[in-house]
């Protein structure tokens, strides 16, 4: 299908032709030929322009002005719907149980904007999830309610030009809270096998991480507590371009460094010897404190370091503290007829038991191991 002419555009020649052709299909429909039925249409335009108190040639104007901004929307609804991952548009039907929330693409409710702003400040306990492989921000809806219904979204509400919607009995906070999925700022997700309807298996193990759902968009948003959904709405990215930005304006700096002014340029050499002295002196500093140990391990053992933590997990400053110290020597083991003593317990008689005692320290011992588990939401 062809867009039509916008205001003020002559219509292409194929256009002509395609107009051409309807026009001769709905004359032999009415058994005339193309000049009657055109004469017939004419006559028909004349009188709908005297009647809008337009001339023809005004009337002709708004008529194609009017199917240009149609078709204008009709292409800007099907671009937001395919945004949405909605493939063809839900079709109105009886009322089913429950609340349901039928999508209308569109301009975002300055409202639901704001609500979801609101939203993303408050702990929703929000857990991260995947949806067509980008991570997103999941949230249950009974979550929301509660904190719709909190105090401090009153106080927020109540303010004055303030654009959240204040509750009242007419509009609750279930009502509230359609206002994201309306405006497409928040949609209703259910968990799903990533390699669901797949005729084979992955081709390599992927490390699966622990509670990352891998999850799809419904296509009927219902609004039940005890479901799950995700903010569409990342908010303003000012963060994000300020850094991207940055990261710009650094990289045109170093490309045009050959224009720098000659004193800048100079400073810039002397501060980059300066970095490369404090990198050889810190390669210089590691190899004394290990000819130091080495030397002392024989000597006087254990042996002696140079600043013990340099290479530890600690800070810049704990890093050089304390200046010296000795070789942490390694717990010994014990012996492993002592262990298997201990291992073997025997009862009143002094007598081994056939079965093994489970004793308590062999439990603590059994339950150290770190395990990771899901456990449900309340």
């Amino acid at each position: 299908m062809q867009a039509p002419p916008g205001p003020g555009q002559q219509p292409s020649a194929a256009q002509i032709a395609a107009m051409q052709q309807a026009m001769a299909a709905e004359a032999q429909k009415r058994g005339m030929t193309p000049q009657q039925f055109q004469a017939a249409q004419r006559r028909q335009l004349e009188e709908d322009a005297k009647k809008a108190g337009l001339t023809f040639e005004q009337y002709i104007q708004q008529l194609k002005q009017q199917a240009y901004q149609n078709h204008q929307r009709q292409q800007q609804l099907a671009q937001q719907q395919a945004a949405a991952g909605q493939q063809s548009p839900t079709t109105p039907g009886p009322p089913q149980q429950g609340t349901q929330v039928p999508i209308n693409p569109g301009t975002p409710d300055p409202r639901a904007v704001a609500l979801a702003k609101w939203l993303r400040g408050q702990d929703l306990k929000t857990r991260t999830c995947l949806l067509n492989g980008q991570r997103k921000d999941m949230f249950r809806v009974k979550r929301a309610l509660r904190a719709i219904e909190s105090p401090a979204y009153a106080t927020a509400s109540s303010k004055k030009n303030s654009p959240l919607p204040a509750l009242t009995a007419a509009f609750p906070a279930a009502e509230v809270f359609k206002l994201l999925p309306l405006s497409l700022l928040a949609l209703r997700v259910s968990k799903t096998d990533p390699h669901e309807g797949h005729s084979h298996a992955p081709a390599k193990p992927t490390k699966r991480t622990k509670g990352l759902w891998h999850v799809r968009i419904e296509q009927q948003q219902d609004i039940s507590p005890d479901l799950h959904y995700i903010f569409i709405y990342e908010g303003p990215q000012w963060r994000t371009k300020l850094y991207a930005g940055g990261a710009l304006l650094l990289i045109m700096a170093v490309i045009m460094f050959p224009l720098w002014p000659i004193k800048l340029r100079i400073g810039v050499w002397y501060l980059s010897m300066g970095m490369l002295g404090l990198i050889g002196l810190f390669f210089a500093m590691a190899i004394v404190r290990l000819i130091l140990f080495c030397a002392t391990v024989f000597t006087v053992p254990p042996g002696l370091w140079l600043y013990p933590n340099l290479f530890e997990d600690v800070g810049f400053f704990d890093s050089f503290r304390p200046v010296w110290g000795w070789q942490e020597e390694k717990k010994k083991k014990k012996s492993t007829k002592g262990a298997k003593n201990d291992s073997a317990p025997t009862t009143a008689d002094g007598q081994t038991p056939s079965a093994p005692i489970t004793t308590s320290s062999a439990r603590e011992r059994r339950n150290l191991t770190p395990r990771v588990e899901e456990v449900e939401e309340d």
